[in-house]
């Protein structure tokens, strides 16, 4: 996915159901399209737009990589009661096993959770 327009979250919950569907996990299908939607928005938002998105089981886990054009680490907050964003990454989190970024050389970070299948 290389387009940085809001439509591709939509894209990026099919592309989830669809490869999980085909490798017998449906079962953590809505857990990971949340988690995904939440990982890509942050990236349009904050990362200058998602370059890529991966997904990759291994064993009882699913791990979900969504790359994007920003080396700043992604910033965790409380948002008061009334705000209409910030809630993301708390969401990943509790729904995630673990997650975290990777800042490697060059000018993109891959922002990555992990779900128990």
């Amino acid at each position: 996915m290389s387009t940085i327009e809001p439509g591709c979250v939509a894209t990026a919950r099919r592309f989830v159901d669809h490869t999980l569907t085909g490798w017998g996990s449906d079962g953590i299908t809505y857990d990971a399209q949340l988690v995904v939607s939440e990982l890509v928005t942050n990236a349009i938002r904050h990362g200058g737009g998602a370059i890529e998105l991966r997904l990759v089981g291994h064993g009882p886990e699913l791990a979900c990589v969504v790359s994007d054009r920003s080396p700043a680490a992604p910033i965790t907050v409380s948002p008061d009661v009334f705000a209409e964003f910030g809630r993301g990454l708390r969401l990943v989190e509790a729904l995630s096993a673990a997650w975290g970024w990777i800042i490697p050389n060059g000018p993109r970070k891959f922002v990555w959770a992990v779900l128990a299948v």
